[in-house]
């Protein structure tokens, strides 16, 4: 049994949103490295036979990527099941009551934040590790399309509760909001987006994937409009109060946003070329990936560079100074890691730019499996920090 070094918060649910990302992160070079013509992504019909039978590096890249969904898969729902434990004891106290007024009321956002990664978790460890599961997909994804909405409108009904609040009561403290916290709450509408483009690009039923392309669109939709608005908000409380030092890692919340919506993006233009006679062109794939890595990219600079003069990184993650928030480092490596993977392969490899198992195509991979060992390195740090034995 675990428990918190510090007084809970629902924040805590982001240590389990970043295990599971990092699952998910080692899925991406099943997806794109092992052939699984005819299949949306890799499943255990295509990975299994060159696990036992492929080329020795062929084997080796299958069983550590399997080995790190597994691990990470497990964190993922450890953590997930003791924050259940935590915040069903929390939700009820007059700490939660006074967060649920306050502009921390946004923290209430990680909890279906973190059940949409679950969801998503559960569906690549399926596809996995199951044989055959593929063969009923298409009984599963209208299952999966309603577990995102119930999803989704949870969110919705959180952030309802407090965002109307602001408008009528006017209560919106822009001096303690000097950050962009409050874009956890578009964090989760585009995790719901992404999951509901998931079955609008895969199913090959028409109903399916109309019904879960529209209700996709309605999440991506909400998240970038409010992404405006919290932008516009948060940016000028920094530049009026300059950044809170604490929740300075806010500054990197917009990198996992950008790879969610471009993911859902792509998604859904495959459900219009697969099912509803479109064409997409190879080049917007390059354009669309393209600008939202250096959108991403800038978001990352800007952020390092600020919490670098902060000493962010020394006070928060190297030294003893305890923060929940700074979980929410996690996130953007696995997101940089993850669109970095669809750039290269809808981008550069799809238009011929780069040849694929090419000594280029290795070399592109090395800063991103760099980030990727960053990130595991940094959470399990964190997770060492903000945890301890009871």
């Amino acid at each position: 049994m675990r428990s918190a070094s510090t007084n809970y918060t629902p924040i805590y649910f982001l240590a389990s949103l970043g295990c599971g990302g990092l699952s998910v992160s080692f899925f991406m070079y099943l997806m794109f490295m092992v052939k699984h013509k005819g299949v949306p992504l890799a499943t255990f019909e295509f990975i299994y036979p060159q696990l036992t039978s492929g080329a020795l590096p062929i084997q080796v890249m299958i069983a550590v990527a399997l080995a790190g969904i597994i691990l990470f898969a497990f964190l993922h729902f450890r953590y997930l099941i003791w924050n259940i434990v935590q915040y069903w004891a929390f939700r009820k106290t007059p700490e939660a009551e006074a967060m649920r007024s306050s502009h921390e009321a946004v923290s209430f956002m990680a909890v279906p934040l973190t059940y949409a990664m679950s969801v998503n978790v559960s569906f690549i460890l399926g596809a996995v590790f199951v044989p055959k599961l593929w063969t009923i997909v298409e009984y599963l994804l209208p299952l999966a399309t309603l577990g995102f909405l119930i999803i989704g409108t949870y969110a919705l009904s959180i952030f309802l509760g407090y965002f109307t609040s602001f408008i009528v009561h006017g209560n919106y403290n822009y001096a303690q909001n000097n950050n962009l916290s409050q874009l956890l709450g578009i964090f989760a509408f585009s995790m719901v987006a992404v999951g509901l483009a998931a079955p609008a690009a895969m199913s090959h039923m028409r109903l399916t994937s109309g019904l879960a392309f529209l209700f996709s669109t309605f999440f991506f939709v909400v998240a970038l409009g409010l992404a405006f608005i919290k932008m516009v908000m948060g940016m000028s409380s920094i530049f009026e109060h300059g950044i809170d030092k604490e929740a300075s890692a806010s500054l990197w919340i917009g990198i996992p946003i950008i790879t969610l919506l471009g993911i859902s993006a792509i998604r859904l233009l495959h459900g219009l070329d697969h099912n509803f006679d479109s064409s997409s062109s190879h080049t917007s794939y390059l354009i669309l990936t393209g600008a939202f890595l250096s959108l991403q990219l800038m978001f990352g600079l800007v952020g390092y560079k600020a919490m670098k003069k902060l000493n962010y990184f020394d006070d928060y993650v190297r030294g003893s100074i305890i923060s929940p928030g700074s979980l929410a480092l996690i996130c953007p490596g696995v997101a940089l890691f993850v669109f970095g993977h669809f750039f290269l392969h809808h981008g550069l490899v799809r238009n011929g730019i780069i040849t694929q198992f090419s000594t280029i195509y290795f070399l592109v991979q090395i800063p991103l499996v760099y980030l990727q060992y960053l990130t595991i390195k940094t959470m399990f740090r964190l997770n060492r920090k903000l945890f301890v034995r009871s």
